[in-house]
């Protein structure tokens, strides 16, 4: 009888945890800032090499952005240069957020890793799939992650190797619109991008009376779900 009482007891308490799990399993999708007057330059891909100089043009300004950050897609995450421009982002209160491990569609995936708590000890409360594609697989895997995901409203389209002066001429646009926010998409390892393209949509953005912050500010929330020391302090760990 006794037995018999435990393993009931274990299968309904297997049970409410499968429900509660199921309960939280979808993660809520942003697709634009809800902040007034906010603009979030978010960029995907790295860390790489121009990541700095994202950081330190937008400093100079007063602004922050949010990195996407890979695994190994560009550079390896836990390389002693792709380390130490993490950290410096972060240290200068840009947010950084995972895109998985190696920039694979989700929709076809299961599984992805991240290194972001390794290098940082932040563990990011948000994720951009890459190409922006979610399924309901993607969206349980993120909830039960206690991670949000995030897309975008606004595309500079160099991912899609538009020319410098198509890209500009897509802020103009969006400018000239003057939407409540924005919620771009970039990517920092283009050198154009980073050297071209962005000091204009600084420019641009600033002079139209937006406040350029980070995703999670845009947002109204936690940029991540918890804060704690770095573990990583060198390449000790391989892609």
């Amino acid at each position: 009888m006794l037995i018999t009482t435990l393993f009931l007891t274990v299968c309904l308490a297997t049970s409410s945890l499968a429900a509660a799990l199921q309960k939280r399993a979808k993660a809520q999708v942003f697709t634009k800032c809800l902040v007034p007057n906010t603009v979030a330059l978010t960029f995907d891909d790295g860390p790489y090499i121009y990541m700095n100089d994202v950081v330190d043009q937008l400093k100079a300004v007063k602004a922050k952005g949010t990195f996407f950050l890979n695994g190994k897609n560009w550079a390896c995450i836990y390389d002693d240069a792709s380390i130490n421009r993490v950290k410096y982002a972060y240290d200068n209160g840009f947010q950084v957020a995972s895109h998985t491990w190696a920039h694979k569609d989700l929709t076809t995936l299961t599984f992805d890793q991240k290194a972001i708590q390794r290098i940082t000890g932040a563990v990011p409360a948000f994720m951009r799939p890459p190409y922006g594609n979610y399924n309901d697989v993607v969206l349980t895997v993120a909830g039960q992650r206690g991670q949000s995901v995030v897309t975008w409203d606004f595309d500079s389209q160099d991912g899609l190797s538009a020319s410098v002066d198509k890209q500009k001429q897509l802020y103009d646009q969006v400018v000239s619109q003057h939407p409540s926010t924005i919620l771009s998409l970039q990517h920092e390892v283009h050198d154009t991008t980073v050297h071209q393209t962005l000091p204009y949509a600084i420019k641009k953005l600033l002079g139209a009376g937006y406040k350029l912050v980070t995703l999670s500010e845009c947002l109204g929330m936690p940029a991540y779900q918890s804060t704690g020391p770095p573990t990583v302090k060198d390449a000790s760990w391989k892609c």
